[in-house]
């Protein structure tokens, strides 16, 4: 029995997308796609210079990053992206904080749920889904 949820074919043209201004400051997203039973999602996140996320954190799924743009750093390991960068972290790694040294765009893919519960910068729970 296959249990594979069916997936209708999705054209999203980002370029016309608004972007959503996430509670942290500077940082936004256009979500292109999630899983409601899931939780999984892409989407493309923009750090504006100087914002990032400010503690240490983890995540209940795996991470996965592509730098488009810019200069993101994991301040306590100095893991930085830059253009052409893929960045996996694995579910449950402890990570950050990071800030961008430029205005920085990725494109990030979870396999699940961002958080096992909302993180304390976040005043709005859909910032952390």
């Amino acid at each position: 029995m296959d249990t594979t949820p069916p997936l209708t074919e999705l054209l999203l043209q980002a370029d016309t997308m608004e972007w959503r201004e996430k509670s942290l400051a500077g940082i936004s997203e256009k979500m292109l796609w999630r899983n409601e039973e899931t939780g999984a999602s892409i989407a493309l996140i923009r750090f504006a210079k100087g914002s990032g996320i400010p503690k240490p954190h983890l995540h209940a799924a795996n991470q996965f990053m592509y730098c488009l743009q810019g200069r993101y750093e994991y301040t306590s390991t100095g893991v930085t992206l830059v253009a052409g960068s893929f960045y996996c972290n694995p579910k449950g790694n402890v990570h950050g904080p990071a800030v961008a040294h430029e205005d920085t765009i990725v494109l990030e893919i979870y396999d699940g749920p961002h958080y096992p519960v909302v993180p304390e910068w976040y005043t709005d729970a859909q910032d952390a889904r």
